[in-house]
């Protein structure tokens, strides 16, 4: 009889794969992500004792979220409660931004850098150059720079100016390509013609609009109705004035606005005016080939007059038929209300398409004045937030006069 040694590296069905945790490793891994939400203490009920880069981790965690703020991290005297505090100096903190940089992917960083600046009132140590450098860049440091613009020394000034170039250099490489493409698109169909030259036609159009003309016998098209594209590229066809509350609450929409008009100046076919206001207006249309320069031109915060922001836009407009205005606010006028509600009224009458946006962040819906976006609505110029990304689907809208895209609010809120 010959009998077989059975191979120790042989799969059975019965061992459990050493890959696939078993039931104790499971619930230790879930024990430890508790401890790390909850922070430890004896509250907290896990019993579970962090080491190595876990209570690296939790020291961080405990820096920011901590419940006290004796400036101590980790555990305190209290048997392991978190103690909220970053110390008062920036090389704490920058030896803090170091840390969740390397334990932290960089999305979480950046919301743990804007809670931070929150939770701990950081923003005098973002004056500071060395700080400035340990930072991870994003939208909303951005918009606390800028805040701080007025109060920042000369020493600071230009790591600031390379933070905020960092970010907007990203910022553009996300959206510029595809805003030149649909736009460019939509002031090709907004400029189309009936009696096109052949190599105008839109053929697609043409088709479509010729179905009724099918003859099934030749299976063919007549085409009775030719529609084609006119040359918009060779002249400046439609007029865009972007119009921003530069207020505290609108910081990341400022941002995002001057990325946008840089993006739209840049194209022939477009002349783009960019206004920003509080109870001034400031037309920013000059520096627009560079977004830093237009962000550093902004004073963010102070009151809000958007009657006094439209009339200045309104006297600028010499083509309403081929205009697009974007009014950015949270619709908190302090100026004239009903003057401000008449001027919107008039521009639509001439004919000019009037967008209204509470933000152009990825944030939706701040808080809002409901009595004046309820008004615009009524007006035909419904107010909602909008994202970034569909900023270029709101301008092609707007530029071929065709129903705007707008989300539900109710999602927004």
């Amino acid at each position: 009889m010959t009998t077989t040694t059975p191979d120790p590296t042989a799969s059975d069905p019965t061992t459990p794969d050493p890959a696939t945790p078993g039931p104790e490793a499971a619930e230790a891994e879930r024990l430890r992500r508790w401890r790390l939400v909850l922070g430890g203490g004896a509250a907290d009920g896990t019993g579970c004792e962090l080491r190595g880069q876990d209570a690296a981790m939790d020291g961080a965690l405990a820096s920011l979220y901590g419940h006290g703020r004796s400036g101590k991290s980790g555990k305190g005297a209290d048997g392991g409660r978190r103690s909220a505090g970053l110390g008062a100096s920036a090389p704490s903190v920058a030896r803090w931004l170091g840390d969740i940089r390397t334990y932290f992917p960089s999305s979480v960083v950046q919301v743990m850098q804007r809670d931070a600046i929150d939770r701990l009132g950081l923003n005098s140590l973002l004056l500071e150059p060395e700080m400035l450098e340990a930072v991870e860049p994003d939208v909303h440091l951005v918009g606390t720079l800028l805040s701080l613009n007025r109060v920042m020394p000369e020493t600071t000034k230009e790591t600031a100016r390379a933070v905020v170039r960092k970010v907007v250099e990203q910022l553009e490489k996300r959206l510029a390509t595809r805003t030149r493409a649909t736009l460019t698109g939509a002031l090709d169909r907004s400029a189309r013609i009936n009696r096109p030259r052949h190599r105008d036609i839109d053929w697609d159009r043409t088709i479509r609009a010729n179905l009724k003309n099918y003859l099934p016998e030749y299976r063919t098209v007549v085409p009775e109705r030719l529609i084609g594209y006119g040359r918009a590229a060779q002249s400046v066809k439609k007029e865009v004035v972007l119009c921003i509350d530069q207020s505290g609450s609108m910081a990341a929409s400022v941002v995002y606005a001057s990325v946008f008009g840089a993006v739209l100046a840049s194209m022939r076919a477009i002349d783009t005016r960019l206004v920003v206001f509080d109870t001034a207006v400031v037309d920013l249309t000059d520096q627009l080939d560079d977004p830093v320069d237009v962000l550093f031109g902004t004073q963010l915060g102070g009151g809000t007059d958007i009657n006094r922001a439209l009339a200045y836009c309104q006297s600028r407009i010499t083509r309403p038929a081929e205009t697009v205005v974007v009014l950015i606010s949270d619709l908190y006028e302090g100026g004239i209300r009903d003057e401000m509600l008449k001027r919107v009224a008039a521009m639509k009458a001439a004919g000019v398409q009037f967008v209204t946006l509470l933000a152009l962040s990825d944030e939706g819906a701040p808080a809002y004045d409901r009595e004046h976006a309820a008004a615009l609505a009524a007006l035909g110029a419904p107010a909602f937030a909008c994202t970034p990304d569909l900023f270029p689907e709101v301008m092609a809208a707007a530029i071929e006069k065709r129903p705007l895209p707008i989300p539900d609010m109710a999602e927004q809120r």
